[in-house]
Formats: C-alpha cells, sequence, structure tokens
C-alpha cells in the first residue's frame, strides 16, 4: 500500500526526485563518448532542471534552500541510480548501460507522479504533475530510441521496411 503524501511532502519528494534524475544525466553525459547520446543526456539533464523548477515554485518548505543553491548542490552519490552508473563506468559498458539504467528511472518515475497526483487536490499543482508525466513519458520514448539506435536495432517504426513478404 502506498504512503499518503501531503501536498508539500509530494512536492519535496519530486524536487529530489527531479535533483536525482538531473544529477544522473548529466554524469551520463559526461562519461558518454557518443556525441549523439551526449546531446540527448544533456538535453534530458536540462529538461529535469526545468521539472525541479516548476515543482520548487509550488514548495513552501524552506529545508532546501533556495533554488540555485539547491540545483548547484553536489548529487548524492548513494542513490541506486549514481551507484548503478558507477558500476556501468567501470565494467566500461557505460553508455548501454547508463541509458537502461535511464528507462528505468523514467517508468518509475511516471508511475510515481502518477499515484501522487490521482490525490492532489489544488488543479495548479496537479496540472503541474500531469504535465511533468507527459514529458516524462516523452523521455522515455527519447531514451528509447536513442537506446535501440545504439544498441543497432530495428525500431518499431522501421519493422515494415525490413519484413519480406
Amino acid at each position: 500500500m502506498f504512503k499518503e503524501y501531503t501536498l508539500q511532502e509530494a512536492l519535496k519528494l519530486a524536487i529530489k526526485t527531479e535533483k536525482e534524475s538531473m544529477d544522473f544525466y548529466r554524469k551520463a553525459g559526461s562519461i558518454t563518448s557518443d556525441e549523439r547520446s551526449k546531446k540527448v543526456f544533456d538535453l534530458l539533464a536540462g529538461e529535469e532542471a526545468n521539472h525541479l523548477k516548476a515543482f520548487f515554485n509550488h514548495y513552501q518548505g524552506g529545508d532546501l534552500g533556495d533554488l540555485d543553491s539547491f540545483l548547484a548542490s553536489p548529487p548524492d552519490k548513494q542513490t541506486a541510480t549514481h551507484l548503478a552508473l558507477e558500476k556501468a563506468v567501470v565494467e566500461e559498458t557505460h553508455e548501454q548501460k547508463a541509458l537502461e539504467i535511464a528507462l528505468q528511472e523514467e517508468k518509475s518515475c511516471i508511475d510515481f507522479y502518477t499515484i501522487l497526483a490521482k490525490d492532489i487536490v489544488d488543479p495548479l499543482v496537479r496540472r503541474v504533475f500531469e504535465t511533468v508525466i507527459r514529458e516524462t513519458q516523452g523521455h522515455y520514448d527519447m531514451i528509447e530510441d536513442e537506446y535501440m539506435r545504439v544498441m543497432t536495432m530495428v525500431h518499431s517504426s522501421d519493422q515494415n521496411i525490413y519484413v519480406r513478404e
């Protein structure tokens, strides 16, 4: 059973989740040698920062400090995503693994935000969550496309080209 969150608890959790994702994408972009993958990770890091800002604008707690300081704070190196990325670097499978981790994280975020959004009464804040859910689905799709390119897989939109009659 899921914990019921107050609005401020949900916003704080979302802020921390977006910060973790932003830090992950920045790190993934810095270790990726493929230029296209690097651009994808850099774009995603910027979008996660925008999500964080949208949540931060509604958060009334003062425990996170100001927005600029929070954005500039060092990443939490003990998170599961950070540890998984560090392991992938050591194993020299970082591009492929970083994309796989990103797919898992985006899916988890979609599921998590969907649960949070359904209980939020404030229509403005609910719209923020719903917008982030849609954008996160776009992230998932973008990462999936990049993963298929890196793995030289056939994308579902191209399958008809390769099917013989």
